[in-house]
């Protein structure tokens, strides 16, 4: 039986995301929970990242923490995870090394590894090995009572295959390079696969009380045009098309589905095609310069000011803000306000709150 949930009172981001008109822009930020607020470090005491992850309570508090903080100025919440949590449901080892970020002590090498197989045959269990998500987000849909939607989501097969071979975080990308142009065949199985588990993934947090998803893609920009349509667009296009099949054979609802190729603007045309109700924007694109590739295609923007602006005055925020919201038709629809990444380390949260009363003002109009 599904969970019962109180009445959601602010639905503009839903509304927005599914290409009504609506009153003002909704808005809400990536990163919008974490170490840039005091009380995310209360609240994580000494535990590791994964720790918090993995503690349903930890991770319902930390995702309330900017709703409560910044009342009324965030139209969402967003599950507080992480994308790497799909590579540890398929059996590889991801540690979070402080001052440094993931670690994967032994990343995939070569298909003849002897991990790679291992992988690729895995048959996960979601539902079991990331349970811990899904009790998560529905403690947390029960604390929101209704004030905010609670948005899930998952790291892109690109993304989550660049972290599995490369290790971590990188540079120059040499390992996936290396696959892709070495391993081709393998590269698109091992991808495949990925996109399987996070079909499901998504649907068991909808299930557990997500009311809308986002697929990450955050390195998308390593990528050509040509090797982005073979690497990465069949399946992000896999994950538009097959998690709506897999809700309505669970029983439920479609969601509105947002996908975010960070990087990935020579990409822009196509990405409008791949079935995503919402494309989140970076900050190296103009408004107006995607509003003209998109055309008259259903497809809502989200973003996307430069978050290195919230280390800047108070004029140039508001400068910024102004800027996107006139490049977006001022907010009546079509746009949900974000930034074009996550909130960066160090920012001060009275910026933050500046940014969001900004967006506020200007598109209340």
């Amino acid at each position: 039986m599904a969970t019962a949930f109180e009445p959601l009172k602010n639905d503009l981001i839903i509304r927005t995301a599914l290409g009504q008109n609506v009153e003002r822009t909704p808005i809400w930020i990536m990163r919008q929970a974490g170490r840039y607020l005091p009380e995310y470090h209360e609240a994580k005491g000494n535990r590791d990242f994964f720790e918090c992850c993995r503690d349903p309570e930890v991770a319902s508090t930390l995702t309330l923490q900017p709703i409560d903080r910044f009342d009324g100025l965030l139209d969402a919440a967003i599950i507080f995870s992480d994308i790497l949590v799909v590579p540890q449901a398929l059996g590889m080892v991801v540690e979070m090394v402080d001052k440094k970020g993931p670690h994967f002590p032994e990343p995939l090498r070569a298909p003849d590894d002897g991990q790679y197989e291992r992988v690729l045959g895995k048959a996960v269990d979601v539902a079991a090995e990331l349970d811990y998500v899904y009790r998560a987000i529905t403690l947390t849909r029960q604390k929101l009572r209704g004030r905010v939607p609670l948005i899930g989501f998952c790291g892109a097969p690109w993304t989550l295959f660049c972290y599995m071979v490369e290790g971590g975080g990188s540079k120059f990308f040499i390992e996936s390079k290396k696959w892709i142009y070495r391993y081709p065949e393998e590269s698109r199985a091992l991808l495949q696969k990925i996109s399987e588990v996070c079909v499901e993934y998504l649907a068991l947090q909808v299930k557990a009380g997500a009311q809308l998803v986002q697929v990450f893609d955050s390195w998308a920009g390593e990528l050509s045009p040509s090797t982005f349509k073979r690497f990465s667009e069949p399946y992000l296009a896999y994950i538009a098309k097959h998690l709506p099949i897999r809700l309505k054979e669970l029983g439920l609802d479609p969601v509105p589905m947002i996908v975010f190729p960070k990087g990935a603007n020579q990409s822009l045309d196509s990405i409008c095609d791949l079935g995503y109700n919402v494309v989140g924007l970076d900050w190296l694109i103009s408004p107006a310069d995607a509003l003209k590739i998109k055309g008259n295609r259903p497809v809502v923007f989200q973003g996307n000011a430069d978050p290195g602006v919230l280390y800047g005055t108070d004029a140039s925020i508001s400068q910024t803000v102004e800027e996107m919201v006139k490049g977006f038709g001022g907010g009546k629809g079509g746009w949900i306000g974000n930034l074009g990444h996550g909130v960066t380390p160090f920012v001060k949260p009275e910026a933050l709150k500046l940014y969001l009363q900004e967006v506020r003002r200007l598109t209340e109009r």
